[in-house]
């Protein structure tokens, strides 16, 4: 089965052959600087992949969806408090689509198929969102899933939530350039690292120098 060559996610086709999305906002014509918020399981990981990326200038990992009184890791893991793992992605748009960072997201990030859950990493703070941020960056992701749902790219229907952007926190210190910090952490090993491993593979040529 062709899911099995990739990480073990549910993807049916190679990454290589991954569509973008249909649509998307054009390319700024001068550099700037923009946000996007994403929830692909563990921060850990989802961070590591993206500061990979060429024309992506800065990542956080945190918190959204909850309040801030329950905006620590702590809290954040009893599943309770309706806040996801997010990371706050800041791109230069001249040189970045919202829609190409999604085509990441879909392709390499995470598995969108799983509901509340990444693996063994099992709760709705691990669960699959785009936390859009206005009327555009929702309209770019609908249309993308749609997209994806129609093509069956995945062996099952996508579950990522949209969820507005109402906050975004920013995570403990220690949270921060984690798999950098830390390459030799079991669970970096593990689930991190071939993430990162794949997107080097297959998207080599949009990585920074």
């Amino acid at each position: 089965m062709i899911s099995s060559l990739f990480g073990g996610s549910s993807l049916r086709i190679s990454p290589k052959d991954f569509p973008a999305p249909a649509e998307d906002a054009p390319l700024a014509a001068r550099p700037g600087r923009a946000l996007a918020v994403l929830a692909g399981g563990c921060f850990w990981c989802t961070e590591a992949v993206y500061l990979e990326l060429d024309g992506v200038l800065s990542v956080v990992s945190g918190y959204s969806g909850g309040t801030a009184e329950t905006a620590d890791y702590k809290s954040v893991c009893t599943g309770r408090t309706e806040h996801a793992e997010v990371i706050q992605i800041e791109y230069d748009p001249s040189r970045l689509s919202f829609g190409a960072l999604l085509k990441i997201f879909f392709a390499v990030a995470h598995d969108p198929t799983q509901l509340d859950r990444q693996g063994n990493d099992v709760g709705t703070q691990y669960r699959s969102a785009i936390f859009y941020a206005d009327a555009e960056q929702k309209r770019i992701a609908e249309a993308y899933i749609r997209q994806l749902d129609a093509a069956q790219v995945f062996s099952s229907k996508i579950v990522t939530r949209l969820e507005p952007l109402e906050e975004f926190f920013e995570a403990e210190a220690y949270h921060q350039n984690y798999a950098a910090l830390n390459p030799g952490q079991g669970y970096i090993q593990a689930v991190a690292m071939p993430k990162v491993e794949k997107l080097r593979k297959y998207f080599g040529d949009q990585l920074k120098g």
